[in-house]
């Protein structure tokens, strides 16, 4: 039996595996697409081979490893980044071992590359000064800003994903008693997110003016059709550069979408919500995911502490009592 080439196995993961059996997203499918895209290039770098000359056998687990370090080093990935390709490659050998058992042990030895451990960081989020700061930006009068202005607006109250706020349509909005937006998220899961009463008032006067479709894009670009992820990045990055020179804590701060779904969620919790609404509300699949913003809220835990007493202990000063320990003081 002639085993599958490398490209033929590639191609029907793709097709086979991630398009038919797994029908995942156009999200997932660009991210898997992307990490063999870097693999490739890598590759033929090293290797001096093309794509379609690679063997299977070419891309062992040490090259795996090499690649990674490419990623982390060259690239200067995070590490977050390069676990997220490592599950892409993971993935792809799983399909391999299961076509070609002959390569189960060559995969196995892939498989077996672990993810790397990494800082776990606290979140950043914007403060209600700040929302205020970035909202009052865009200009009204022009219809960029006015756009902009409800895009940011429903961003910051909906804590939608920049990718589900892409995929708004005119459609998915309902306004009247009981306003929401509705949209499909992970998982093709989909959920309705209430609007507040400004919110939806400034919806309802952006659908009037947008009169489009109803298949239409909520927030169009200026040629009509969906605004992109990069696009969004970057009216994000620069309204909120602008907003800085009146609200100082915006200065060094990186505004991005996923910052605007933190602090929507920031901002039920300091309004009581419990977590297993705020995990609904974001589409999580465990309310264990919003434990995030437990510990990025420094205002619970200052709550928190003047609930208890003190301990009643002077402050004092440790001195060393021989020459030797003063001088590894002094280290």
């Amino acid at each position: 039996m002639i085993s599958a080439s490398f490209p033929s196995l590639l191609q029907s993961f793709f097709t086979d595996r991630l398009l038919r059996q797994r029908q995942a997203s156009p999200h997932t499918i660009a991210g898997y697409r992307d990490c063999f895209r870097l693999l490739l290039g890598f590759a033929k770098e090293r290797l001096s081979k093309m794509p379609s000359q690679l063997r299977i056998e070419d891309l062992d687990a040490p090259f795996v490893c090499l690649f990674l370090d490419h990623l982390e080093g060259n690239r200067k990935n995070s590490a977050r980044t390069r676990n997220v390709r490592l599950g892409a490659l993971h993935s792809f050998f799983r399909y391999v071992a299961l076509e070609e058992p002959a390569q189960a042990l060559h995969c196995q030895r892939i498989l077996a590359v672990p993810n790397k451990r990494h800082v776990q960081r606290p979140i950043d989020f914007l403060t209600r000064e700040e929302i205020d700061a970035l909202l009052a930006i865009p200009n009204p009068s022009t219809w960029l800003g006015r756009r902009d202005r409800t895009l940011l607006l429903v961003a910051v109250q909906t804590g939608l994903r920049v990718s589900e706020l892409i995929g708004l349509n005119c459609q998915d909005v309902a306004l009247g008693t009981g306003a929401h937006v509705r949209c499909i998220g992970k998982g093709r899961k989909q959920r309705c997110t209430p609007l507040r009463p400004e919110t939806a008032k400034m919806v309802d006067a952006w659908l009037r003016e947008r009169a489009g479709q109803p298949a239409d894009p909520l927030f169009p670009s200026i040629r009509g059709d969906r605004l992109s992820r990069d696009a969004i990045e970057h009216l994000l990055a620069k309204y909120a550069h602008r907003a800085a020179q009146t609200c100082p804590s915006l200065r060094g701060k990186r505004v991005s979408p996923h910052v605007c779904r933190h602090s929507a969620a920031m901002d039920l919790l300091h309004h009581g919500v419990g977590r297993s609404v705020i995990a609904l509300w974001l589409g999580h699949e465990s309310a264990e995911t919003t434990n995030v913003y437990l510990h990025a809220d420094m205002r619970l835990k200052e709550k928190a502490l003047s609930h208890s007493e003190a301990l009643g202990i002077k402050p004092g000063r440790y001195r060393p009592d021989d020459q030797l320990l003063a001088f590894l003081e002094t280290l």
